[in-house]
């Protein structure tokens, strides 16, 4: 192989490397999000465990985040504002990426 074979085999395997570590950090921020909304919601361990699991489900209805807003804000809209859904959405990410990070 040459250089120019290397280095393109490097960048694809980059490129697919963080494409699958952001698919593992948004499922991680939706069910730290999600578990946070039981909470809201005063679900048990049981039922917030499950509602976590639909909160991640709902990343696939669409590309990008929405989805998971449009669920959280349907769900807990009257227990926190739009503001307080984001900021917590971002908090989620930062956590999820460093527990990502912990776990390499």
């Amino acid at each position: 192989m040459s250089t120019f074979d290397d280095r393109e085999n490097a960048f694809e395997n980059k490129f697919a490397h963080d494409a699958e570590m952001q698919f593992k950090a948004d499922a991680r921020r939706n069910k730290l999000v999600g578990l946070w909304a039981a909470g809201l919601l005063g679900k048990d361990a049981d039922a917030a465990a499950e509602y976590a699991k639909e909160v991640v489900k709902s990343d696939f209805e669409e590309a990008g985040h929405e989805d998971v807003y449009r669920k959280l804000f349907n769900d807990v809209g009257h227990l926190a504002d739009e503001a307080a859904i984001r900021a917590k959405m971002a908090e989620c990410m930062a956590e999820a990426k460093a527990q990502l990070m912990d776990e390499a």
